[in-house]
């Protein structure tokens, strides 16, 4: 493949302004390590630049290749579909550029030593501070943000796994932030029963943001009630070297043909447990009506809606060769099968929205 090519970052939002500074640092860090090509940055929803707006600044810059790729931990609902949806619109709108999509962050080697990293950090304040408390009685909670798919939720379990193995804890759970099951109370309050001195609390995010905050709120509150156990707030992952040699990977990997989405558990292709409904859904983006809007003076919504698209479920395995799942359009989210879960979302509507 030819290498003149520019780089298009594609983050989530957040109405938190620290949100969106933290993914502009990664994206500068970005712009630092290819110093001699062009990247831009956007976000699907609450926070500018848009997707489409950071298209338009490289394409202005004579760019006609470009490489985007999802500044997302896993591959669920934002990854596999609202961002390959704009994505696909500004292509069809747009002839003469050719966009490349990468995949997500992933489990991936690098990953899980940011992550290691960050509880370490935590854990050697926590014994500066308190005394050092013996890491077979010390517990890890990682808590991930939560998807309406559970392929990406198997992978912050498996990251859990991984770092409760690697690192030693006397034990080691899961807990979400939202979606799906369980909550951050639940699995806090589940914790505390199982009798270990030290419970390190990790939230497995890129990025800070309220949902971050609140894990760490309820943290704060669960503690309030358990003075005799130790709880300790490790730092999320933002701009850890690792994560960007990360984000630097992915983009070798377009370049290499080796840009390969694991489709093998996807709820859309395959008839995985719970979510059979789901496969042949349409890939289309749910965001398109709060694009812009949620932080600074001028996030006032003022882009029109050009949904003529027509596509299947690209989950990109390299350039022209992608996979087109061929789903029917039928726009609204399909309700999550267990969002009468007690442990769980309860917040979701128990039919489509």
């Amino acid at each position: 493949m030819s290498e003149d090519f520019g780089i298009m970052v594609c983050g989530h939002g957040s109405r938190d302004e620290g949100a969106v500074r933290e993914f502009a640092v990664v994206a500068e860090a970005l712009r630092e390590r290819f110093a001699d090509r062009e990247v831009e940055h956007g976000f699907l929803e609450f926070a500018t630049p848009i997707i489409r707006e950071g298209l338009d600044k490289l394409v202005a810059r004579g760019v006609t290749r470009i490489f985007a790729l999802p500044g997302m931990l896993f591959a669920a609902g934002h990854a596999k579909n609202d961002i390959p949806s704009v994505l696909n619109t500004y292509a069809a709108q747009n002839p003469n550029v050719e966009i490349i999509y990468g995949r997500e962050l992933g489990i991936d080697l690098k990953m899980i030593r940011a992550a290691g990293d960050r509880v370490q950090e935590a854990i050697a304040r926590a014994d500066a501070e308190f005394g050092k408390v013996p890491m077979h009685e010390t517990m890890l909670l990682t808590v991930g943000r939560g998807a309406s798919d559970p392929d990406a939720n198997s992978n912050v379990a498996k990251v859990a796994r991984m770092l409760w193995e690697g690192m030693g804890f006397g034990w080691g759970e899961t807990a979400y932030s939202g979606v799906t099951f369980p909550l951050v109370q639940p699995g806090l309050e589940h914790a505390v029963k199982l009798g270990y001195r030290r419970i390190v609390i990790f939230p497995y995010f890129l990025f800070t943001g309220i949902l971050v905050n609140r894990i760490y709120d309820h943290t704060d509150m669960v503690a309030a009630n358990h003075p005799d156990i130790q709880f300790v707030k490790a730092p999320y992952l933002n701009d850890h070297p690792k994560v960007l040699e990360t984000f630097a990977d992915r983009v070798d990997e377009i370049l290499n043909g080796a840009n390969l989405m694991n489709c093998q558990m996807c709820k859309y292709r395959e008839q995985v447990l719970g979510f059979e409904a789901e496969v042949g859904l349409p890939q289309e983006s749910h965001h398109h009506h709060v694009e812009g809007i949620g932080t600074g003076s001028d996030s006032a919504h003022t882009h029109d809606h050009d949904h003529g698209h027509d596509h299947g479920h690209d989950h990109g395995k390299d350039q022209g060769d992608a996979h087109d799942h061929g789903h029917a359009h039928d726009h609204g989210h399909h309700p999550y099968p267990h969002a009468d879960h007690p442990h769980g979302p309860r917040t979701l509507p128990a039919e489509g929205d």
